[in-house]
């Protein structure tokens, strides 16, 4: 809930601010602009409604930044976060002379608080005040972008858009304070006309000596509140800490057998940080990316109970069950647990992943396919030309694998690797694969025909295909990551495209794949045969030309 307060005062007082900024940016043009602009932006912002919610805001969104202080369990942080919290304290001790010396004295001492009284106040009269607001500003507009930045991050279209947002919140600041500038220096020509001044000054009502006093007092005492929210808010990070050493400790596990002990009431994100276990956390610990997410392998009794924002964000990255937010989860016994993103994860890695990329396991169709003798072929090349002849024929292949509905997983060397049946039954998976290897014959043939004048002999492949359960998620790390499979199914595929060079065939099938593919394989070699890792044998059908392959309809 504070969260979506925190959220929401803040996007009213980033809109107040952008307001404040465009105005200035009249200033560009001209005074009497900016005065115009300023009749629109009093009329949004000084009524019962506007100010209600200006204030309102502001008062809220403050006090949950002193909250938000108080409740971090480490001052551990990143630059924009710390940079944000620094920017956002600053703003009130910075803004506060100005926002009394117009909006209350406005209302106090019905002062005409318009562009030219600030422009001739700061300009003319204040020697320090344009120091102190054109930093407040900045400082608000950086805060304001940095919040926007956390929660907008983690929207899918975001990427796109960031390069223009990037270039909005850098120049309007920049022009704002051009305009501020050019005003300002108006303001001072004008001011030269000792007549032109007078009457300023009479529409303007400007405060007396002891109003201006009061003015100064207010502003003292509206800095020195917030000095003491802050001040508040560190005592009571220590008056806590005493606190909760005195209610015990519990134990936290993570893999590779490492052990932490934690004071009660801390989440299991606030652990690891605390005892510098590396943990991803992109949205900074706010439950709102995911990439704290851990499964929890035992001890979850003893967790809090999940929230219904934590819900939700669970369900959003199709988390299946005894997965928990670290950010969220407070243990109050031991517990251990597993980190289920890199502590690099990226904002990526928060968005909605399927079940498959998740990982699971099901039953797939896995193909393999080697080059034959190419070793011999690449020793009486120049590296270049066997380069261009392996790239031409990852291409084909490729091409095969992926018309017929499968999923390129890897090369291994010259070898090929596919997957089938991944977002499918492993009916349609068993047949896609003997498509994919009936397109590879051709393709290859095709292949040989196009570089017949650069091969001594013609490329020749050996293919395997099985089917059977193994578990397929998104492995790697870093860049290396994608989707792939491991297990038993796995190895027998690669086994059986290793046999084809014994049987002399460019292609075997397990009977497994035929079964589940209603394919007709009389016409076939049969064959049991022992498969090193499996206790049974397997059944096999040796094809000797992929491309004569009959494909079940």
């Amino acid at each position: 809930m504070t969260g979506r307060i925190r959220l929401t005062t803040g996007l009213i007082l980033f809109v107040f601010v952008a307001g404040h900024l465009l105005n200035h940016i009249l200033g560009l043009h001209s005074l009497a602009a900016m005065e115009a602009g300023r009749d629109w932006f009093i009329l949004i912002w000084r009524n019962s409604v506007g100010a209600a919610l200006l204030m309102g805001s502001l008062t809220a969104h403050l006090l949950l930044a002193g909250w938000a202080l108080y409740s971090r369990r480490s001052l551990k942080m990143s630059g924009g976060e710390a940079t944000q919290i620094i920017f956002g304290f600053s703003i009130p001790l910075l803004l506060a002379g100005h926002i009394i010396g117009t909006g209350a004295s406005h209302n106090l001492f019905e002062t005409n608080d318009n562009y030219t009284y600030v422009l001739l106040s700061q300009w003319k009269y204040l020697d320090t005040a344009v120091y102190l607001q054109s930093a407040g500003l900045f400082a608000a507009w950086a805060h304001g972008c940095i919040g926007l930045y956390y929660w907008l991050r983690l929207k899918s279209w975001f990427k796109t858009l960031a390069p223009g947002l990037f270039a909005i919140a850098v120049l309007m600041p920049v022009a704002s304070w051009l305009g501020f500038y050019i005003a300002g220096k108006e303001v001072l020509a004008l001011a030269e006309d000792q007549q032109w001044l007078r009457e300023a000054w009479r529409v303007i009502n400007p405060p007396n000596n002891a109003q201006v006093e009061t003015i100064y007092n207010i502003t003292f005492w509206m800095q020195m509140s917030v000095v003491g929210l802050i001040g508040l808010a560190l005592l009571g990070r220590m008056v806590r800490l005493l606190i909760e050493r005195r209610r015990g400790m519990i134990s936290i596990g993570y893999p590779n057998d490492r052990t932490v002990r934690a004071a009660k009431g801390l989440s299991i994100l606030e652990a690891s940080n605390l005892n510098d276990v590396p943990h991803a956390s992109v949205c900074g610990g706010r439950g709102r990316c995911s990439t704290c997410r851990v499964r929890v392998v035992s001890g979850e009794d003893g967790l809090s109970a999940a929230s219904a924002e934590e819900l939700r964000v669970l369900e959003r990255v199709g988390a299946p069950p005894h997965v928990r937010l670290a950010c969220q989860a407070i243990p109050s016994g031991d517990i251990s647990v597993v980190p289920l993103l890199p502590p690099n994860a990226s904002v990526q890695q928060s968005r909605r992943r399927s079940p498959v990329l998740a990982g699971q396991e099901r039953d797939i169709a896995i193909l393999f396919a080697d080059l034959r003798s190419f070793t011999q072929f690449s020793e009486k090349k120049l590296p270049y030309d066997v380069v261009f002849v392996l790239n031409r024929y990852f291409a084909h292949m490729g091409e095969a694998v992926e018309a017929s509905g499968g999923h390129l997983d890897k090369f291994i060397g010259d070898g090929v690797m596919a997957l089938f049946g991944t977002k499918s039954d492993i009916r349609t998976g068993a047949r896609q694969a003997m498509i994919a290897a009936k397109q590879m014959s051709k393709k290859l043939s095709d292949l040989n025909e196009q570089l017949k004048d650069e091969l001594e002999e013609p490329l020749r492949i050996g293919i395997g295909i099985h089917v059977g359960p193994a578990i397929i998620g998104e492995m790697g790390y870093g860049t290396a990551t994608g989707l792939t499979a491991i297990g038993d199914s796995v190895n027998t595929a690669s086994r059986l495209e290793a046999m084809t060079k014994e049987f002399g065939a460019q292609l075997i099938l397990s009977e497994d794949v035929t079964r589940e593919a209603g394919a007709t394989v009389t016409s076939y070699d049969e064959h049991e045969i022992a498969v090193r890792g499996r206790a049974e044998a397997v059944k096999i059908f040796v094809v000797k030309d992929a491309a004569d392959l009959k494909i079940p309809v």
